[in-house]
């Protein structure tokens, strides 16, 4: 660090601890190249470093202490009634503190945007609020922590999985147990996400933070407090070459940067070129954006009041890049031509910076930043569930010895123990690498890499496989598959697990729904594949109207019936 005292900076870092530890090691171990044996010996400890210290990051996340306040913004009232009475259930086991829960949905025709919906999913759960007796504004200015995960969108990318949860995305299943009325039932994507950023609650007192409802991660730098009334988590490191920029196609992706004063300016997917024309000359770092963001309670306040129109009358789309940081942040004249590029008319997108200029001259006068950036990290663990590859990914990663896989199985409470809940017959062979939980069969084998959550057979034979939900009158047989969701009643022959199937239920329909790993669901979204029924956007179509709570309930009771026949 530029200005540190040279003592002072290897005290910090506890380099000369390391040195002396590794000559040390070398004397007492008299290797042939004791610069080789020393050089390993400091590389080794400085990984355990790290994995001690994402270990104690995960530690804060799975501990006591959350937000005072978490709001869930829906897709419709159905999904608001069914995550209301379902976080009511689960919020004390996932965050490890009984915040007040506030489910709302955006109904907006077309969408208000992720900035314009930010505001009207607060200005509901204050509504809400205040019709159970919490006023969530006041304590929020009084010092109280709020949470606001937005969770909608169709999931294309992911599917089959969110057609077989009825269009519930946020509630696809991950391999960990909680305890929901007495029944042990795996957690969702929304539940992981919520346990993960709980331990920003404690260095956000007072603000609004704003998260997204399928990216899980862990930074490697520390829980770091918010600086100014609005922030933006980013992954930060030292502002790139063109060569570098180039090499690592830092161009696809939406960027902040932070210049000599703490300010963060908000890029969106530009060239090396470009952003050095629209960036400040003293930017010091630049990282890949995360999109979450959080807002001191006076900014949420005078937001509200600026779009006090829009937001009465259920007009306009803003998102909160384009809309709110970039014209926050950016030179007039670079953020019409980043609009233009973006198809905005020129005298649309100069009347909304001519606005949010007006707007930030009245919030604060002073020449102060007015966005700030809290670092993620360079080195951050990053578990993403958005893709039906990720999603095979960061499952099977579960039965992997690397520390990144360590660090998730610690985060899920599959550590020490991966093995929990199950009823195998003595017949069966279940190797120690596999996760396997709340599972029943009647022999066979678990195979190395296997992920198996709440599943019931008379046998098993698989490797590598992932089920989730699935309940079979016939040995499960496979490598390489994915199961979820699925009931498959048959006299004879096997339940294969070599692709992917996922199972659709409501009202007297049970769909069967085909895929592989390799598949997206969102370039072939429109497509029936062979052998399905329709196409993912049929499933998709054909859940809308339904109430996704009784949709769970129709599927609970498939499973319980298929159940109840099984004999072992």
């Amino acid at each position: 660090m530029p200005g540190m005292d040279r003592a002072a900076y290897l005290s910090e870092h506890r380099v000369q601890e390391a040195v002396a530890a590794a000559v040390a090691g070398v004397l007492s171990e008299m290797p042939a190249d004791p610069i080789m044996a020393i050089g390993k010996a400091l590389v080794q400890e400085a990984e355990k470093r790290k994995e001690a210290m994402m270990l104690g990051q995960i530690a804060a996340m799975t501990g006591s202490g959350g937000f005072d306040v978490l709001i869930v913004c829906c897709s419709n009232l159905a999904a608001e009634n069914y995550w209301q009475a379902r976080l009511e259930a689960t919020v004390a086991q996932v965050t490890g503190a009984s915040g007040t829960v506030l489910c709302v949905h955006e109904d907006w025709n077309g969408g208000a945007g992720n900035g314009l919906g930010t505001l009207y999913a607060f200005q509901k759960a204050c509504a809400k609020g205040l019709a159970a007796g919490v006023d969530v504004a006041a304590k929020m200015r009084g010092g109280a922590s709020v949470a606001l995960y937005h969770t909608a969108g169709k999931g294309t990318r992911l599917a089959p999985l969110p057609g077989a949860e009825n269009n519930n995305k946020p509630g696809v299943k991950l391999p960990a147990l909680l305890s929901v009325a007495g029944e042990l039932v795996p957690i969702t994507v929304l539940e992981c996400v919520m346990r993960q950023t709980s331990s920003y609650a404690s260095v956000r007192k007072g603000r609004c933070s704003v998260f997204w409802g399928d990216q899980i991660f862990v930074p490697s730098c520390g829980i770091l407090p918010s600086t100014g009334h609005a922030d933006i988590l980013a992954a930060l490191r030292p502002m790139p070459t063109k060569a570098e920029w180039e090499a690592e196609e830092l161009h696809q992706y939406g960027l902040i940067a932070v210049d000599s004063k703490g300010g963060a300016t908000q890029l969106e997917k530009v060239t090396y070129d470009v952003a050095v024309a629209y960036l400040p000359p003293d930017v010091v770092s630049v990282g890949t954006s995360l999109g979450s963001f959080s807002l001191s309670a006076a900014l949420m306040e005078a937001l509200l009041v600026e779009f006090k129109t829009e937001l009465a009358e259920k007009s306009a789309s803003l998102d909160s890049d384009p809309h709110f940081w970039m014209p926050l942040t950016l030179r007039r004249a670079d953020y019409l031509a980043v609009m233009e590029k973006k198809g905005t008319p020129t005298g649309e997108a100069a009347a909304h910076y001519e606005r949010m200029a007006a707007f930030r001259k009245a919030f604060d006068p002073s020449t102060a930043p007015m966005l700030s950036c809290v670092d993620v990290g360079t080195h951050a663990y990053w578990w993403d569930y958005g893709r039906l590859g990720l999603y095979f990914e960061n499952n099977l990663l579960l039965s992997d010895p690397s520390p990144n896989a360590k660090a998730l199985r610690t985060f899920l409470g599959l550590e020490p123990s991966r093995q929990q809940a199950n009823t195998l017959s003595p017949s069966t062979e279940c190797d120690p690498s596999s996760v396997v939980l709340k599972t029943a069969v009647g022999g066979g084998k678990i195979g190395k890499g296997c992920v198996l959550v709440n599943v019931a057979a008379p046998r098993i034979d698989v490797e590598d496989c992932i089920l989730v939900n699935v309940t079979s009158s016939v040995p499960i047989v496979g490598k390489g598959g994915l199961l979820y969701n699925v009931v498959h009643e048959a006299d004879e022959g096997d339940l294969e697990c070599s692709a992917v199937r996922a199972d659709v239920f409501y009202e007297g329909t049970h769909l069967v729904m085909n895929s592989t790993q390799e598949t997206d669901g969102g370039k072939v979204w429109k497509t029936c594949l062979e052998g399905n029924p329709m196409s993912f956007e049929g499933v998709y179509k054909a859940n809308q109207p339904l109430d996704v709570g009784e949709c769970t309930k129709v599927a609970v009771a498939a499973h319980t019936a298929a159940r109840a026949k099984l004999a072992f």
